[in-house]
């Protein structure tokens, strides 16, 4: 008799409120044989929340290349595995990716539930054009952020980034000083929690905000593509 592989799901848990949950998520979450969390601690709330009983194994971007191999291995077998981040869709800017490319290689099916992801709601909220865009997540802080800027410059498409609430305002700046402080943007936070907002405007304009109230919580920024035909304009 043939052996039946396991499944490995990515499911997606809240970036904020609680509620956010599937139902489905809730159901694969409690009948899987494993479930592998971005830190166990942050993830042991959640299950809690909902009364899932499960065994929890770290699963993080310091030990993934190790742990991967040992994982599939528990898949070929026939378990089940769900793979879980702190907030989001995994290998969305956290763990995932490399332990569902191993998986693949192996034959292994792979289910990626639908669900919450940080920049969605912050993009289609931003009142900036959503059909096309370019996830660009966390910048390099140091060694090649301004190259990156750089290589952005004519980007048409509107743009998401993920930062720090420590780094908004100095983001915003380099944003500023590479391509124009008339450049439109969104800077949404908090997504899903209590105090959510959305500050849009010019770079100029949503750098005076922040300046003045100071950035709190997870951070998205949303900000516009180069508008060819305003550069055009402008040399006319």
């Amino acid at each position: 008799m043939p052996l039946v592989m396991g499944i490995l799901y990515i499911v997606p848990t809240p970036v904020g409120n609680m509620e956010d949950m599937t139902f489905r998520a809730i159901r694969i979450l409690k009948e899987v044989d494993l479930v592998l969390a971005e830190d166990t601690r942050t993830s042991s709330k959640l299950l809690k929340h909902y009364e899932i009983h499960n065994q929890l194994m770290s699963h993080h971007k310091f030990n993934e290349h190790g742990t991967s191999a040992n994982i599939v291995s528990r898949l070929q077998a026939g378990e089940n595995v769900a793979l879980i981040s702190d907030a989001g869709t995994p290998g969305i800017s956290d763990p995932g990716f490399f332990l569902v490319r191993e998986a693949v290689r192996a034959g292994i099916e792979v289910q990626c539930l639908p669900g919450a992801t940080a920049f969605v709601p912050a993009l289609v909220s931003s009142a900036l054009p959503c059909d096309r865009f370019a996830f660009e997540g966390f910048l390099p802080q140091k060694k090649g952020r301004q190259t990156k800027l750089e290589s952005l410059r004519d980007e048409q498409r509107t743009m998401i980034f993920y930062e720090s609430p420590y780094r908004v305002v100095k983001t915003l700046q380099q944003f500023a000083d590479t391509y124009g402080p008339e450049r439109q943007v969104s800077v949404c936070r908090e997504i899903s929690k209590i105090h959510e907002e959305s500050v849009r405007g010019t770079l100029a304009e949503v750098i005076a905000h922040f300046k003045e109230h100071e950035p709190k919580g997870e951070i998205v920024i949303i900000l516009a593509g180069n508008d060819n035909k305003e550069q055009i304009n402008k040399q006319k």
